[in-house]
């Protein structure tokens, strides 16, 4: 790890600024991925600015009915609330799929949103990786792709975004709230934050620089049936090679995002008036424009046949 300065701040609005203070600075507050990150030279800050005290680790009510979360709530927290486990379990059931729970209790709702992938040529630095040094080359698109992307991505990166939280927030149609160093705030629609990577797939979010978020809000409960199912290759700790995170109304009718099969938690709105006719004709246009390699071309059914089994399971719990 490379020698690096620190420094604590006490507002949303004195840490905005810190980042703009020098180059290379990253805020830390949990730290489960950008610590890792530094360890292997991947992420090297000069300047880390600690955001955990400047008090946006409170959970609540919208003056809609619906929900705010503060960016530092923990994921632990956040899992356990009573109203997110009745109102949005969807979200509950997503995070408890995510980590292990001593990760759950440092991650926080915006460190969540902001990791970055877990592709192996962006963690390894001998291989060539656009994402972890612009211009350098994919790895992944002749080397090994088993748990890339199919859809939304480019000749520049095949890498898939890797939290189960952000499939479930993308569901939800949650909101992104931001903080500049200017005082300017904005929200900013989940389906918007997140990037597909094109030619600039270093660039993951629309996030500007001295922007920090600050909380998470969700709409009002729509009621239905909130599944998340995750197909993993083992049963505990390990990222998705597809995960569904679904709100199934009794018509049939509904909201469903999917992840580990693109760069951004994938949902096509269009395609969500076809749920009641059944998952193939739904993932049909899910998948338009999908490209695969021989070696993850079995995302295809398996997307398929996840949201057959997720549309299964909310018919059986609407009888």
């Amino acid at each position: 790890m490379r020698p690096f300065t620190y420094q604590r701040v006490h507002t949303p609005a004195e840490a905005a600024a810190a980042l703009l203070q020098q180059r290379d600075t990253k805020a830390i507050a949990g730290g489960t991925n950008l610590l890792d990150l530094m360890k292997l030279e991947i992420e090297t800050p000069t300047h880390l600015v600690d955001v955990n005290g400047i008090g946006l680790d409170k959970m609540e009510a919208t003056s809609d009915g619906g929900m705010r979360i503060g960016a530092l709530v923990r994921n632990t927290d956040l899992a356990a609330d009573p109203r997110v486990r009745r109102e949005y379990p969807l979200l509950s059931r997503a995070l408890l799929a995510g980590a292990s729970g001593q990760l759950r209790n440092r991650a926080t709702t915006a460190g969540n949103l902001l990791q970055r992938t877990r592709c192996p040529y962006f963690y390894d630095t001998d291989q060539p990786c656009n994402k972890r040094l612009p211009g350098s080359g994919c790895g992944a698109l002749d080397g090994f792709s088993r748990s890339h992307a199919i859809v939304g991505h480019s000749k520049y990166c095949i890498a898939t975004h890797p939290s189960d939280m952000a499939v479930a927030m993308r569901a939800l149609d949650a909101v992104v709230e931001t903080v500049h160093a200017s005082g300017g705030t904005r929200s900013i629609p989940i389906a918007d934050f997140h990037r597909l990577p094109g030619n600039t797939p270093h660039v993951e979010t629309n996030l500007r620089t001295g922007e920090i978020i600050t909380a998470v809000t969700l709409p009002r409960p729509v009621g239905g049936v909130q599944i998340y199912h995750k197909v993993r290759d083992r049963a505990s700790y390990a990222f998705a090679l597809v995960s569904v995170g679904a709100i199934i109304q009794r018509d049939g009718s509904g909201r469903v995002a999917v992840g580990g099969i693109a760069h951004k938690p994938w949902r096509v709105e269009s395609a969500e008036a076809l749920l009641p006719n059944g998952a193939s004709a739904f993932t049909s246009k899910l998948l338009a424009g999908v490209h695969t390699t021989t070696q993850n071309a079995f995302k295809v059914p398996l997307v398929q046949r996840t949201i057959a089994t997720v549309l299964h399971q909310a018919g059986e719990l609407q009888r």
